[in-house]
């Protein structure tokens, strides 16, 4: 019976210490990884732009009577202005963007014999909206087209009294275009460069002094608008925990 006990204790022990030799052996587990979360999406973005209105000049002009009065058109003052701007994306390449605006120019004659003398001032309301593709595979450069269309409405407008005795400038539409780019400093903040054209072809009448002659005609403004400002970007869901992948 001793003898029995004594091989049992023996094959016990033999058989822990080849337990901990084996788990001796085994691998130690690798490092725990964790795979990158997806960047943000924000659907939001916001802009604040100086932007430089640089108007064409041309039209043209009819009086009544016939050459009475001897120019070709209007044309503005180029001005520089703060823009503001919202955008809303869709999807990360596919915007639309509201952008407003309020600036006053001069108005000039232009071509014939008077082209240049002023003749008088209006204020100026453009919004307009655009759809828009951005492309997001050039990591924080991001740069973007958009098309769209633009309505402005002329206010406050003030003859200069020497030549003309009144003016009023008609509403216009017109065929909006874009180009530009962000380059983002963060998911949200970024800088921002833009250039768009908007088509201006408003109607204008307006007599002279003393109100003899009547003024009919077009005004081609049509100005390009260059800008450069900030982006910030807000708004969507809160950004997905990233799971936790264990390896051996």
């Amino acid at each position: 019976m001793k003898r029995f006990l004594r091989g049992a204790l023996a094959a016990l022990t033999l058989g822990g210490l080849a337990g901990v030799a084996s788990a001796a052996d085994l691998p130690p587990p690798a490092a725990i990884e964790t795979a990158p979360p997806p960047a943000p999406f924000h659907p939001f973005q916001i802009r604040l732009r100086a932007v430089g209105v640089l108007p064409e000049s041309g039209g043209s002009l009819s009086t009544v009577p016939a050459g009475a009065f001897v120019s070709n058109g209007f044309s503005a003052s180029n001005q520089v202005i703060p823009e503001i701007d919202l955008s809303y994306f869709f999807t990360p390449n596919f915007a639309i963007e509201a952008i407003c605006c309020v600036t006053k120019h001069n108005l000039y004659l232009s071509g014939g014999a008077l082209d240049g003398q002023k003749v008088g001032s209006s204020w100026l309301f453009p919004p307009t909206v655009l759809l828009q593709y951005h492309w997001t595979n050039f990591g924080a450069f991001q740069p973007y087209v958009g098309i769209g269309v633009n309505y402005t409405h002329y206010f406050s407008q003030q003859p200069d009294y020497v030549i003309l005795n009144t003016v009023s400038i008609g509403d216009s539409w017109g065929i909006a275009g874009q180009v530009g780019f962000d380059y983002m400093i963060n998911d949200q903040w970024g800088v921002n460069f833009d250039v768009k054209k908007i088509m201006m072809n408003p109607r204008v009448t307006a007599t002279v002094a003393p109100g003899t002659v009547s003024i009919l005609g077009r005004a081609n403004i049509s100005p390009w608008l260059v800008g450069g400002g900030v982006t910030f970007r807000f708004g969507g869901p809160a950004a997905p925990v990233a799971p936790v992948v264990a390896k051996y």
